[in-house]
């Protein structure tokens, strides 16, 4: 699979392209990102992407034209990729849509930045519009980050190990169950005992159960999305 980011910052990726999972990822051919720089777009000689808003008020907004051609310059190669722009107004990305956008060809992922982007670059461009929280950050790289990094591990081979993906919180609208290691006491605290048990059943059991009391009680919202199965109704 492939990111293509937009971004008039660049250099904000080079660790996180060289890191960790992503890292490992990128060098070993499972995934490909492509930074783009809007400001190679500019036809303006300071290359400038950005003015004054009509109708006047506080800060720059973005200008559709530069915008417009970094996006048909990947779309030249790849006329099926779909245009994500990270921008407070967008719907609230989730585990559900990371797993759809796994399933793409190639992501364009436009970093907005200012006080926002020209409406008509998303009249023209936008296929989605993707926040990351009700919150404001200085620009979109970050969600950018976040977006791939959601999206990425659900490509086979990017995670050592397959069934991490399928326990996951939000995987089946559950937050996960909660993990336990070496030592089997810390501070008077013990691991549960059915984890050291050896029965596979019980420890299946265990954690299905402690995975919805947890989602019960830190996001019961997730439990009105996702009604309780038979199961849960049982064991809880």
């Amino acid at each position: 699979m492939k990111f293509s980011v937009l971004t008039i910052f660049p250099e904000m990726f080079s660790g996180f392209l060289k890191e960790s999972i992503i890292g490992r990822a990128v060098h070993d051919e499972k995934i490909e990102i492509s930074l783009v720089d809007i400001r190679d777009f500019s036809k303006d000689k300071h290359k400038n992407v950005d003015d004054r808003p009509y109708g006047g008020g506080a800060g720059m907004v973005m200008k559709p034209e530069p915008l417009f051609e970094a996006v048909e310059s990947v779309r030249k190669k790849n006329r099926h990729a779909k245009v994500v722009v990270l921008t407070p107004q967008g719907e609230i990305f989730s585990q559900e849509k990371a797993e759809k956008f796994s399933l793409e060809e190639e992501l364009i992922l436009v970093c907005g930045r200012y006080e926002g982007i020209d409406e008509r670059f998303y009249e023209l461009c936008a296929d989605e519009q993707i926040s990351v929280g009700d919150y404001v950050l200085t620009g979109g790289e970050i969600p950018a980050m976040a977006v791939i990094d959601s999206v990425a591990r659900l490509i086979p081979g990017v995670l050592g190990c397959s069934d991490s993906v399928n326990e996951e919180s939000f995987t089946q609208g559950r937050l996960e169950y909660p993990h336990y290691t070496r030592p089997y006491e810390f501070k008077g605290l013990k691991v549960p005992d059915v984890l050291l048990s050896g029965n596979h059943q019980e420890v299946k059991k265990w954690r299905s159960k402690a995975s919805f009391l947890r989602t019960f009680r830190k996001r019961p919202d997730l439990i009105i999305k996702y009604p309780a199965t038979a199961e849960e109704k049982k064991n809880a």
